[in-house]
């Protein structure tokens, strides 16, 4: 597959990515805590993949046990552990920080790659990642006057939300030379599931599950923001570097501060959107002089 091709699907998944914070905030506001969104959007998705694959292609469902301890990885740390982070500051900040937060995960996952896959910091990566960081200083109020406008503890967990996030790059790409995306996909989502339920404990108030409304939002985070988004993206995974996947994901925040300001009311500084405007130059700066190359895909020989 062209690389450009697997570019055009990164962007897809993170456009599905960035209608996450409507349907988090929605169930915010039906009385579900961020451990109970994470564990309905991995819960649900878990079961809608097994039921598909058992049906439709149950030899997607074979691993080796020396693999296990990599996707369970990819399902509580990248997985569990992102979506609450990001959920978190959706929750206490707003989306449009939230989803700015998140991206810096760039920074993380260039550093991660160069240590574990030894891929080259070039010049255009340095600075994408620049980019990123300065636009997250403007957005979260760091810069002109040094005030945040987030307390701390918020931005902390918000950095921690792109550390994670850069997590299943970085983890995704070491299992994508072996597993078909819907075995990497379906396995993270249940190791996931399997540490979030018995936290979050989302049974105890089973009314509130009584009302269409929250399974509109259940079906659409579970359908649009995961199932496609992880799908096109850990396939894509397997076609580039795992950093430039990373930093071409930045579409996801045009999509979500969008939501943020339109519909959710999210309030943005001029200083802010300049930051924002930043942060989404980062993906202009990978795409200049990128010369076309081929690469071999994900056959299930691989896997055997």
């Amino acid at each position: 597959m062209n690389v450009y091709t697997a570019y055009v699907m990164t962007i897809a998944a993170t456009t599905c990515w960035g209608l996450t914070g409507l349907f988090v905030s929605g169930l915010h506001e039906a009385g579900f805590s961020s451990l109970e969104v994470v564990t309905i959007r991995l819960s649900v998705s878990t079961i809608v993949l097994f039921l598909l694959i058992s049906i439709f292609a149950p030899r997607y469902l074979k691993i080796q046990m020396k693999h296990l301890p990599f996707l369970a990885a990819l399902g509580i740390v990248s997985l569990s552990f992102f979506n609450w982070a990001y959920f978190t500051v959706i929750e206490q900040a707003s989306l449009s920080i939230a989803v700015v937060l998140l991206y810096t995960s760039p920074i993380f996952a260039a550093i991660l790659a160069r240590v574990f896959f030894n891929e080259p910091l070039t010049k255009q990566k340095a600075a994408a990642l620049v980019l990123t960081f300065i636009g997250c200083a403007f957005v979260v109020g760091y810069f002109p006057g040094g005030n945040l406008d987030i307390t701390p503890v918020t931005l902390v967990i918000g950095i921690l939300s792109g550390f994670f996030c850069s997590l299943y790059s970085i983890i995704g790409k070491a299992v994508s030379r072996y597993y078909h995306t819907l075995t990497i996909t379906t396995y993270a989502m249940f190791t996931g599931t399997l540490f979030m339920f018995p936290l979050s404990r989302v049974w105890e108030e089973p009314s509130r599950f009584m009302n269409n409304t929250v399974w509109l939002y259940i079906i659409a985070i579970t359908l649009i923001s995961t199932l496609l988004g992880y799908l096109l993206y850990t396939y894509a995974l397997a076609f580039i570097e795992s950093s430039q996947a990373t930093i071409f994901s930045t579409m996801e925040p045009v999509i979500a501060i969008l939501i943020g300001v339109t519909i959710l009311n999210d309030p943005l500084s001029s200083f802010q959107v300049f930051g924002i405007f930043l942060v989404l130059s980062a993906i202009f700066v990978m795409i200049i002089r990128k010369k076309k190359r081929k690469v071999t895909p994900y056959t299930w020989d691989q896997a055997t």
